[in-house]
């Protein structure tokens, strides 16, 4: 069994399926999104117990007996998450094909308690790529959170 965004789901399915393909095709979770399918691009990154991970490189197996948190549920009910309020505001997604990634490893980040700063961040941020912003917003948004801005 896996929790997933706070429910317990079976994991019954060939040792061969992806945490990203079960996360999208049995549980109809598509805010992970598959881009290299190789670990390179960071979409399909998600929480896996809380520190960020490519869900196309994790087998859904490997993920029974933890804890699995997706870009869906990150929200509280309707409301966004301080993160996705700040992503919103900060205009930080423009396709927003890499945003689930990108929000999975900003709330490890900030979770992990380490300072956060302007100079860190792109190199933090590094294992996510983005065609359509420039990261500037994004690291605005991150560091928002951070700061307590709302």
């Amino acid at each position: 069994m896996i929790t997933v965004n706070g429910a317990l789901r079976p994991v019954d399915v060939d040792p061969r399926v992806t945490l990203a393909d079960f996360l999208r095709e049995r549980l109809r979770l598509t805010g992970t999104h598959l881009g290299c399918e190789h670990g390179v691009c960071g979409a399909c990154t998600v929480l896996l117990d809380g520190e960020a991970v490519r869900s196309c490189l994790v087998f859904a197996v490997q993920a029974d007996g933890h804890q699995v948190r997706t870009v869906e549920g990150m929200a509280s009910g309707e409301a966004p998450s301080p993160l996705q309020a700040a992503f919103e505001r900060r205009r930080a997604f423009q396709c927003g094909f890499c945003t689930p990634g990108f929000l999975a490893t900003a709330e490890a980040l900030l979770d992990s308690g380490r300072p956060l700063t302007r100079a860190t961040l792109p190199d933090l941020l590094a294992g996510n790529i983005c065609r359509c912003t420039g990261y500037a917003p994004i690291i605005d948004a991150i560091l928002d959170v951070q700061e307590g801005i709302r």
